[in-house]
């Protein structure tokens, strides 16, 4: 397994949340709190604290980058830094990866509006990686699937039992997650490309699912942060 020595994290924070209501004074949603705790300090404390986990950068928005909010810039340290996010959700992991230390052979690709990673999804990730496969959470669907037309009209139900949907943080072979990421800078397909398994998979490196867990929603619009309160107090209560 890998030690601290050896594994990674890069946190993926550096987008505008335009799918949210900003917070106060326009506040980047991942900046938001929850149940008092900003966002991006409750994905980023499941990692800071686990045995296996070394260094950590934090991409994001350039403006907070170079004036990162007082809660994150006490905690800044050898260990944890940030970097300027890019345009895409592409170019800011890979700006993320080149300040990764080069000791980091397995690397985590986490996204802040994911608040609630444990560490034992942590563990089933990092498994995978380190005997050289790109491993990504996942839960299977439990709603039905239909594809529609652009008019709305339904296409076909789709059957589910083979689908699952993708969580991250999501794990890599440091050379395979490089070498993704370079292709992608000459494709300007990648910039749509949602996650980073997908980058991998377009080389055709082995990507494989391991157990995600209900409890690791992503907070993507204003309703979603009511939901995430609730997680919260739910494990406050279950660790008072």
């Amino acid at each position: 397994m890998p030690t601290s020595a050896d594994a990674g994290v890069v946190i993926v924070a550096a987008g505008r949340g335009t799918r949210a209501a900003n917070g106060e004074a326009g506040e980047p949603k991942q900046f938001r709190p929850i149940a008092g705790v900003p966002m991006l300090l409750r994905a980023l404390r499941p990692f800071a604290a686990h045995p296996r986990i070394g260094p950590i950068v934090v991409a994001l928005p350039p403006a907070a980058a170079a004036a990162p909010p007082p809660w994150l810039r006490d905690v800044l340290s050898e260990r944890l830094g940030v970097v300027a996010g890019g345009a895409t959700r592409q170019e800011s992991v890979d700006r993320a990866l080149a300040r990764l230390p080069s000791l980091a052979r397995v690397v985590l690709v986490h996204d802040a509006a994911r608040p609630f990673v444990d560490a034992g999804l942590i563990d089933r990730v990092l498994a995978v990686a380190a005997l050289g496969a790109c491993a990504v959470p996942a839960v299977p669907l439990a709603d039905t699937v239909k594809e529609t037309d652009a008019a709305g009209l339904v296409v076909r139900t789709v059957p589910r039992e083979r689908l699952v949907a993708v969580q991250t943080p999501q794990g890599f072979p440091r050379h395979m997650l490089e070498t993704a990421h370079q292709r992608a800078r000459a494709d300007p397909a990648a910039a749509a490309v949602t996650d980073d398994a997908a980058l991998c998979e377009r080389l055709g490196y082995p990507v494989r699912v391991v157990a995600g867990s209900p409890w690791n929603l992503k907070v993507t619009t204003a309703e979603d942060f009511a939901v995430a309160e609730a997680c919260a107090a739910a494990v406050a209560g279950a660790h008072p």
